[in-house]
């Protein structure tokens, strides 16, 4: 019997030269979602007399802060759509991680009477969409959310592939014992879903609450759509229109001398970076506080019961 033991653990080892070949593969795969990062904050430093040579290197040759002295002179913009970014990730993955784990909580329950139904509704969103025009005249026309930040929120705020995914950790990691035991004791579905579901369910809540934080920090779309209002715009609303502005004033040559001289003096290329750091840095410093439990919700569909 300690043979067999010997023989399967044997075969179940990882040998020394196979482990730092997977070393390596992962540094490597490491440094190639590093570089580009900090290509991009290289560029943002680099003077604009060195980019116009067409020279772009990992070290800048000549440094500057001008790229961020431009932005910073637009502070107190930037300051006030950096809080409602904010204010709009927050409120929206609370309403998602609710929405979405109330929906997976009930799709996932086998003697529900309107499964199959509930479990084509979620599907089909997935398959099919009824592309930009609908969405646009439900958001604008009949809901009226036009310059609310509600039209920033309530179009993303549940999502059939996050619906199924919890739907699959609740059907492997909440038994029907469980749910029965908690009605013999008086529990309604509510106080079984709040008291019971949810604090079992960390993982697929973070799982979640990630997905659905990275989808509205990065949307501008949205804002580019439904909002007028300066008060309500978004970083990445407002740096997806300055840079554009940049790229207006870079590529027309007929805007006059003192627009030309504007263009000169102002940095473009490095601007441009310079936004790009802004926006990723402070939603990828939040990434290593949620990784143990992403990762084990990402895996718990390859779990069998």
């Amino acid at each position: 019997m300690s043979k067999k033991v010997k023989e399967q653990s044997s075969l179940n080892q990882i040998k020394t030269s196979t482990n730092v070949l997977f070393n390596i593969i992962f540094l490597l795969l490491g440094l190639m979602c590093i570089f580009p990062l900090l290509f991009v904050f290289s560029i943002s430093i680099t003077s604009e007399e060195a980019l116009r040579s067409g020279t772009y290197q990992i070290i800048p040759q000549q440094l500057s802060n001008a790229a961020y002295m431009f932005l910073w002179n637009e502070r107190g913009t930037i300051l006030r759509a950096f809080c409602m970014s904010v204010l709009v990730t927050v409120v929206g993955t609370v309403i998602t991680i609710i929405l979405t784990t109330s929906m997976g909580y009930v799709a996932s329950r086998r003697n529900f009477k309107l499964k199959k139904l509930y479990t084509w509704i979620i599907f089909i969103p997935m398959v099919f969409n009824g592309g930009m025009l609908a969405s646009y005249v439900v958001v604008n026309n009949i809901l009226n959310l036009r310059n609310t930040i509600w039209a920033l929120i309530l179009p993303l705020a549940c999502s059939s592939f996050s619906v199924t995914i919890c739907r699959t950790f609740f059907r492997i990691t909440v038994p029907d014992a469980l749910i029965e035991a908690a009605k013999i004791d008086g529990a309604g579905q509510f106080r079984i879903w709040s008291n019971i579901v949810l604090p079992i369910s960390k993982p697929v809540m973070a799982t979640i609450g990630m997905f659905a934080a990275f989808g509205y920090w990065n949307d501008w779309f949205q804002a580019s759509l439904y909002i007028q209002d300066k008060n309500l715009q978004t970083l990445q609303s407002l740096l997806n229109n300055i840079q554009k502005n940049i790229e207006y004033i870079a590529n027309n040559p007929y805007g006059g001398l003192s627009l030309q001289q504007y263009k000169m003096g102002m940095p473009t290329e490095s601007v441009r970076m310079a936004i790009a750091i802004i926006i990723i840095v402070p939603i990828a410093c939040t990434y290593p506080f949620f990784q143990k439990y992403f990762i084990s919700g990402l895996t718990i569909g390859g779990v069998k019961e």
